[in-house]
Protein backbone atom coordinates (compact mmCIF):
# COMPACT_ATOMS: atom_id res chain seq x y z
CA UNK A 1 0.00 0.00 0.00
CA UNK A 2 1.45 3.07 -0.73
CA UNK A 3 0.50 7.05 0.02
CA UNK A 4 1.03 9.36 -2.43
CA UNK A 5 1.69 12.98 -0.63
CA UNK A 6 1.45 16.41 -1.87
CA UNK A 7 3.43 19.33 -0.45
CA UNK A 8 4.82 22.42 -0.75
CA UNK A 9 8.69 24.18 -0.28
CA UNK A 10 8.44 27.78 0.03
CA UNK A 11 10.31 30.30 2.41
CA UNK A 12 13.76 29.51 3.73
CA UNK A 13 13.25 25.88 3.70
CA UNK A 14 14.35 26.45 0.09
CA UNK A 15 17.71 26.91 0.86
CA UNK A 16 17.68 22.87 2.24
CA UNK A 17 19.06 20.23 -0.30
CA UNK A 18 17.03 17.12 -1.64
CA UNK A 19 19.14 14.86 1.56
CA UNK A 20 18.01 17.11 4.05
CA UNK A 21 14.50 16.84 2.73
CA UNK A 22 14.43 13.10 2.91
CA UNK A 23 15.44 13.49 6.75
CA UNK A 24 12.63 15.64 7.68
CA UNK A 25 10.27 13.45 5.89
CA UNK A 26 11.67 10.75 8.22
CA UNK A 27 11.77 12.36 11.31
CA UNK A 28 7.66 13.55 10.25
CA UNK A 29 7.15 9.97 9.30
CA UNK A 30 8.33 8.65 13.17
CA UNK A 31 6.94 11.51 14.88
CA UNK A 32 3.42 10.65 13.71
CA UNK A 33 3.34 7.30 13.89
CA UNK A 34 2.49 6.04 10.41
CA UNK A 35 2.78 2.01 9.92
CA UNK A 36 5.59 2.74 7.16
CA UNK A 37 7.05 -0.24 5.42
CA UNK A 38 11.17 -0.60 6.20
CA UNK A 39 14.05 -1.98 3.73
CA UNK A 40 15.44 -5.31 4.68
CA UNK A 41 19.86 -5.28 5.59
CA UNK A 42 21.85 -3.92 8.53
CA UNK A 43 20.55 -0.36 7.95
CA UNK A 44 16.99 -0.69 7.37
CA UNK A 45 15.34 2.67 6.14
CA UNK A 46 11.73 3.93 5.74
CA UNK A 47 10.48 2.89 2.24
CA UNK A 48 10.21 6.59 0.77
CA UNK A 49 10.60 7.81 -2.27
CA UNK A 50 10.31 11.62 -3.92
CA UNK A 51 9.74 12.66 -7.09
CA UNK A 52 11.97 14.83 -9.08
CA UNK A 53 14.88 16.76 -7.16
CA UNK A 54 14.18 20.42 -6.51
CA UNK A 55 17.01 22.45 -6.91
CA UNK A 56 18.62 24.60 -4.46
CA UNK A 57 17.08 27.72 -3.91
CA UNK A 58 14.13 27.10 -5.89
CA UNK A 59 10.46 27.31 -4.18
CA UNK A 60 7.80 24.97 -5.09
CA UNK A 61 3.90 25.01 -4.85
CA UNK A 62 3.95 21.00 -5.76
CA UNK A 63 6.56 18.93 -5.07
CA UNK A 64 5.64 14.52 -4.21
CA UNK A 65 6.16 11.68 -2.26
CA UNK A 66 5.28 7.84 -1.92
CA UNK A 67 5.13 6.19 1.34
CA UNK A 68 4.91 2.38 1.35
CA UNK A 69 3.10 1.51 4.24
CA UNK A 70 1.29 -1.65 6.42
CA UNK A 71 -2.60 -2.09 5.17
CA UNK A 72 -4.39 -1.40 8.16
CA UNK A 73 -5.57 -4.04 10.29
CA UNK A 74 -8.60 -2.28 11.07
CA UNK A 75 -10.49 -3.62 7.93
CA UNK A 76 -11.65 -0.22 7.21
CA UNK A 77 -9.81 1.34 3.35
CA UNK A 78 -7.19 3.95 3.99
CA UNK A 79 -7.35 3.73 7.94
CA UNK A 80 -4.33 2.77 9.38
CA UNK A 81 -3.09 1.67 13.15
CA UNK A 82 -0.25 4.34 14.77
CA UNK A 83 2.93 2.94 15.96
CA UNK A 84 4.97 4.15 18.53
CA UNK A 85 3.71 7.76 19.93
CA UNK A 86 0.45 7.04 17.88
CA UNK A 87 -0.05 3.56 19.38
CA UNK A 88 -3.68 3.03 19.88
CA UNK A 89 -5.20 5.22 17.57
CA UNK A 90 -6.08 5.03 13.76
CA UNK A 91 -4.95 7.13 10.98
CA UNK A 92 -6.63 7.85 8.06
CA UNK A 93 -5.89 10.68 5.33
CA UNK A 94 -7.35 13.75 6.08
CA UNK A 95 -6.05 13.72 9.50
CA UNK A 96 -2.90 12.55 8.87
CA UNK A 97 -2.52 16.13 6.87
CA UNK A 98 -3.06 17.82 10.31
CA UNK A 99 -0.65 15.92 11.66
CA UNK A 100 1.94 16.06 9.43
CA UNK A 101 1.85 19.43 9.41
CA UNK A 102 2.55 19.87 13.01
CA UNK A 103 5.82 17.74 12.38
CA UNK A 104 7.32 19.97 9.05
CA UNK A 105 9.19 22.98 9.23
CA UNK A 106 7.93 26.28 8.45
CA UNK A 107 7.65 26.37 4.83
CA UNK A 108 6.62 22.41 4.08
CA UNK A 109 3.18 21.79 4.12
CA UNK A 110 0.80 19.10 3.36
CA UNK A 111 -1.86 19.77 0.16
CA UNK A 112 -3.22 15.99 -0.41
CA UNK A 113 -2.66 12.65 0.29
CA UNK A 114 -3.94 9.94 -2.27
CA UNK A 115 -3.93 6.24 -0.92
CA UNK A 116 -2.84 3.49 -3.87
CA UNK A 117 -2.01 0.16 -4.47
CA UNK A 118 2.03 0.62 -4.45
CA UNK A 119 1.81 -0.79 -8.37
CA UNK A 120 2.63 1.20 -11.58
CA UNK A 121 5.63 3.51 -12.21
CA UNK A 122 7.56 5.74 -9.56
CA UNK A 123 7.50 9.55 -9.31
CA UNK A 124 11.07 9.33 -11.02
CA UNK A 125 9.74 7.43 -13.74
CA UNK A 126 6.26 8.85 -14.36
CA UNK A 127 7.04 12.51 -14.32
CA UNK A 128 8.14 13.74 -17.76
CA UNK A 129 7.70 17.97 -17.63
CA UNK A 130 7.74 20.61 -15.05
CA UNK A 131 5.95 24.11 -15.14
CA UNK A 132 7.57 27.01 -13.77
CA UNK A 133 7.49 30.82 -12.35
CA UNK A 134 10.16 32.67 -12.62
CA UNK A 135 11.52 36.03 -12.88
CA UNK A 136 14.13 37.90 -14.68
CA UNK A 137 15.44 40.66 -12.69
CA UNK A 138 15.51 44.16 -14.59
CA UNK A 139 13.93 42.55 -18.08
CA UNK A 140 11.50 44.75 -19.38
CA UNK A 141 8.54 43.08 -20.64
CA UNK A 142 7.87 44.78 -23.66
CA UNK A 143 11.95 42.90 -23.99
CA UNK A 144 10.92 40.19 -22.49
CA UNK A 145 8.10 39.04 -25.09
CA UNK A 146 10.21 39.80 -27.87
CA UNK A 147 12.91 37.63 -26.64
CA UNK A 148 10.01 34.97 -26.17
CA UNK A 149 8.75 34.59 -29.41
CA UNK A 150 12.44 34.48 -31.20
CA UNK A 151 13.32 31.59 -28.93
CA UNK A 152 10.31 29.91 -29.46
CA UNK A 153 11.05 30.13 -33.43
CA UNK A 154 14.67 29.08 -33.01
CA UNK A 155 15.81 25.85 -34.33
CA UNK A 156 18.12 24.83 -31.42
CA UNK A 157 19.11 26.36 -28.38
CA UNK A 158 22.92 25.91 -27.68
CA UNK A 159 23.46 25.69 -24.23
CA UNK A 160 26.97 25.00 -21.80
CA UNK A 161 26.64 23.60 -18.72
CA UNK A 162 29.16 22.62 -15.56
CA UNK A 163 28.14 18.93 -14.65
CA UNK A 164 30.16 17.00 -11.97
CA UNK A 165 33.31 19.62 -13.18
CA UNK A 166 32.90 18.82 -16.85
CA UNK A 167 31.50 21.55 -19.37
CA UNK A 168 28.86 19.96 -21.31
CA UNK A 169 26.79 21.65 -24.50
CA UNK A 170 23.23 21.06 -24.92
CA UNK A 171 20.19 21.98 -26.81
CA UNK A 172 17.60 23.00 -25.18
CA UNK A 173 14.91 23.86 -27.91
CA UNK A 174 13.54 20.17 -27.24
CA UNK A 175 13.00 20.93 -23.99
CA UNK A 176 11.38 23.85 -24.35
CA UNK A 177 7.23 22.65 -24.37
CA UNK A 178 5.91 26.19 -23.40
CA UNK A 179 7.13 29.85 -22.73
CA UNK A 180 5.03 32.63 -22.25
CA UNK A 181 5.46 35.99 -20.36
CA UNK A 182 2.58 36.93 -17.59
CA UNK A 183 3.93 40.38 -16.92
CA UNK A 184 5.95 42.87 -14.69
CA UNK A 185 6.62 41.47 -11.45
CA UNK A 186 8.56 42.88 -8.51
CA UNK A 187 12.46 42.87 -10.11
CA UNK A 188 11.42 42.34 -13.62
CA UNK A 189 9.45 40.12 -16.26
CA UNK A 190 7.31 37.72 -14.65
CA UNK A 191 7.24 34.02 -17.05
CA UNK A 192 6.29 30.62 -17.06
CA UNK A 193 7.70 27.72 -19.01
CA UNK A 194 7.24 24.34 -19.75
CA UNK A 195 10.33 22.48 -19.36
CA UNK A 196 11.35 18.66 -20.22
CA UNK A 197 12.40 16.77 -16.83
CA UNK A 198 13.49 13.85 -19.36
CA UNK A 199 16.28 12.97 -20.30
CA UNK A 200 17.41 15.31 -17.68
CA UNK A 201 15.82 18.18 -15.43
CA UNK A 202 16.30 21.41 -17.16
CA UNK A 203 16.41 24.42 -15.07
CA UNK A 204 14.77 27.81 -16.27
CA UNK A 205 17.87 29.39 -14.81
CA UNK A 206 19.50 27.66 -18.39
CA UNK A 207 16.51 29.88 -20.55
CA UNK A 208 18.22 33.20 -18.65
CA UNK A 209 21.56 33.36 -21.02
CA UNK A 210 19.49 32.77 -23.93
CA UNK A 211 16.56 35.17 -23.16
CA UNK A 212 18.06 37.62 -21.43
CA UNK A 213 22.61 38.02 -21.93
CA UNK A 214 23.88 39.72 -18.87
CA UNK A 215 20.91 39.26 -16.58
CA UNK A 216 20.21 37.36 -13.58
CA UNK A 217 16.83 35.32 -12.12
CA UNK A 218 15.11 36.82 -9.64
CA UNK A 219 13.53 33.54 -8.69
CA UNK A 220 11.93 30.40 -9.33
CA UNK A 221 8.64 28.31 -8.67
CA UNK A 222 7.69 25.15 -9.28
CA UNK A 223 4.38 24.77 -9.82
CA UNK A 224 3.78 21.75 -11.20
CA UNK A 225 4.97 18.55 -12.42
CA UNK A 226 3.20 16.78 -15.11
CA UNK A 227 2.45 12.76 -16.08
CA UNK A 228 1.83 12.49 -20.09
CA UNK A 229 -0.19 9.25 -21.03
CA UNK A 230 -1.87 9.40 -24.51
CA UNK A 231 -1.27 12.54 -25.32
CA UNK A 232 -3.01 13.76 -22.15
CA UNK A 233 -1.17 15.23 -19.00
CA UNK A 234 -1.52 15.22 -15.33
CA UNK A 235 -0.31 15.98 -12.29
CA UNK A 236 0.16 13.03 -9.39
CA UNK A 237 -2.20 14.13 -6.91
CA UNK A 238 -4.78 16.13 -8.57
CA UNK A 239 -4.76 19.61 -6.64
CA UNK A 240 -5.91 23.18 -6.29
CA UNK A 241 -3.36 24.82 -4.87
CA UNK A 242 -3.93 27.76 -2.20
CA UNK A 243 -2.03 29.70 -0.43
CA UNK A 244 -0.23 27.30 2.45
CA UNK A 245 -0.43 28.66 5.91
CA UNK A 246 3.27 28.84 6.55
CA UNK A 247 4.59 29.96 3.65
CA UNK A 248 7.17 32.93 3.18
CA UNK A 249 8.54 34.54 0.20
CA UNK A 250 12.32 33.20 -0.70
CA UNK A 251 14.20 36.15 -2.04
CA UNK A 252 17.22 34.63 -4.03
Amino acid sequence: MRLRVRFTKRGKVCYTGHRDVARIWERAIRRVGLPVVYTEGFSPRPKVSFGLALPTGYESDGEYLDISVHPGVSGVAGVFDGVGPTTGTQLEPAGLMTLLDEALPVGMDVQAIELNDDRGQSLQQAITTCSWRFEIRGFDVADATEAVAKLLSAHELPSTRIHKGKERSDDLRPAVRGLEVLGGGNDGAVMVADLAAKPRLVRPSELVPILAPGLEMAGAVRIHQWIETDGARREPVPFDATPAPHTELCAL
